[in-house]
């Protein structure tokens, strides 16, 4: 079970974190992701990364700007959005995987079978 939290109401250039703590289970061999979707349209891959060995991967609208992270030992995905625009608002979500998700899947919700509820981001400008 994963528990999403963290998310607001912030003007555009503030910065949020996102949790995501996952619970009854172990994430060691896995990989974490965020996605989101926004009005209108489909779910986005966001950020990934593998809990073991700590790769992190990104879609490039936010590259340089969000950094994903994890702690071992709360079993706790956070996304740090930093430089905020309107454009990121979006309820998001993150999801894991037990396994290792190969770098050409990371994008595909489908490689995690565990998914949080969504937490609301709103970026007024």
């Amino acid at each position: 079970q994963l528990q999403a939290s963290g998310g607001g109401l912030v003007q555009a250039g503030g910065s949020l974190r996102l949790s995501c703590a996952a619970s009854g289970r172990t994430l060691s061999s896995g990989t974490s992701a965020w996605f989101r979707r926004a009005p209108g349209k489909e779910r986005e891959f966001v950020a990934a990364i593998r809990w073991s060995g700590g790769n992190t991967f990104y879609t490039d609208s936010v590259r340089g700007r969000f950094t994903i992270s994890r702690d071992n030992a709360k079993m706790t995905t956070y996304l740090q959005m930093n430089s905020l625009a309107p454009e990121d608002t979006a309820v998001y979500y993150c999801a894991a995987s037990g396994m290792r998700v190969i770098t050409s899947n990371l994008r595909n919700p489908n490689a995690y079978s565990y998914w949080g509820q969504g937490t609301q981001v709103t970026v007024s400008s």
